[in-house]
């Protein structure tokens, strides 16, 4: 294997975190600020790129850590490695309420497409960077632009879908989803954005204008809460940006949001 080969555990059933167990000298790459806890003997270094090309000069690196920011992502990842003379382990979880999707990236053909701010952690030797949507269409109105992750190697990689995780194996088969809805898929995978229905569905079916289209054959999985859709909600529903107050329960329930002066 050209990656580290690391043992995992993921703990927790609707908001979960990876722990990811280091032999001695093995190390795991992450997000910076995924980690949540570590044991002594596991020491963490902030380095540019992810470390799968040790020869790989300052200029590429710098490269590399440039493309990472058309993604959202920080131009740096933290490496935590195993300094002790036995095995340890380091956690990670993600930033908002999901699932953690386990990869065994030799059985997926060493390469998956994901969102922009899917990728939570990896063993090392795992190539994360992006691609591009080929299609006008899916890159104008796909919900996450022309831009995806890709991440390539032959060992475990950790991504994170919001909500529940529904995976799909498509046998030839097509599978029309909410834009948002969408996690990531193997090779073999096409991808695209058709226009939802008739001109009625389009304007009043409260599905969006466009779905995202799925064919081939391959592995494909959704998030059932899409991040952004939870956060709209939230937003609406916040009494400081006009919405209500249900739930709350009566009328104390106001008069000590005064007092307290929110």
């Amino acid at each position: 294997m050209r990656c580290h080969e690391v043992d995992y555990e993921i703990i927790g059933h609707d908001i979960q975190l990876v722990e990811v167990e280091l032999d001695p000298g093995e190390t795991v790459i992450a997000e910076a600020g995924a980690m949540n806890y570590m044991e002594q003997g596991i020491n963490f270094e902030t380095k540019m790129g992810d470390g799968s090309d040790p020869d790989e000069g300052m200029m590429s690196k710098i490269f590399s850590a440039a493309k990472r920011t058309l993604t959202g992502e920080s131009i740096f990842t933290t490496h935590f490695s195993n300094q002790a003379h036995q095995k340890q382990k380091v956690a990670f979880s993600a930033p908002y309420p999901g699932t953690i999707i386990p990869l065994n990236m030799a059985e997926l053909g060493e390469k998956v497409i994901c969102q922009k701010d899917a990728f939570v952690a990896a063993a090392l030797g795992t190539k994360v960077s992006i691609t591009f949507n080929k299609r006008i269409g899916a890159g104008f109105f796909g919900g996450e632009g022309f831009i995806l992750q890709k991440l390539e190697g032959d060992g475990m990689a950790f991504i994170h879908a919001g909500g529940t995780l529904i995976k799909k194996e498509l046998k030839g088969e097509t599978l029309r989803v909410d834009t948002g809805c969408l996690v990531g898929f193997t090779q073999g995978i096409d991808y695209d954005i058709q226009r939802a229905g008739n001109l009625k569905s389009m304007v009043f079916g409260g599905e969006g204008l466009f779905l995202a289209t799925l064919s081939g054959h391959g592995t494909v999985w959704l998030q059932s809460l899409p991040f952004s859709r939870l956060a709209d909600r939230v937003i609406r529903s916040a009494p400081s940006m006009g919405g209500s107050d249900k739930g709350e329960g009566s009328v104390l329930g106001g008069l000590g949001r005064l007092i307290d002066g929110d």
